[in-house]
């Protein structure tokens, strides 16, 4: 990951409506579900199956081309990086 981890975390628990969580719990609370890995909490809040980090993101946010970090700042209304 070229991103800090701690901005990662930031942003997903931001989106969660969260503090301190970690990245599966984090994920999982802005998805709505319990116990998934962080791809498939992603996609069920897209709404999609089987994407990958950055396109998933993408979806989420409503953009493309994005980076994963930089979509899902968009998505939280945080200033471009």
């Amino acid at each position: 990951m070229t991103v800090g981890y701690a901005e990662w975390l930031g942003v997903l628990n931001q989106l969660a409506g969260t503090k301190g969580l970690g990245e599966l719990g984090a994920a999982n609370a802005y998805a709505g579900t319990k116990g998934l890995g962080l791809l498939a909490a992603l996609n069920v809040k897209a709404g999609t199956t089987g994407l990958g980090l950055d396109k998933v993101c993408n979806v989420i946010a409503g953009t493309t081309g994005l980076g994963f970090l930089a979509a899902l700042n968009h998505q939280a209304g945080n200033a471009a990086p």
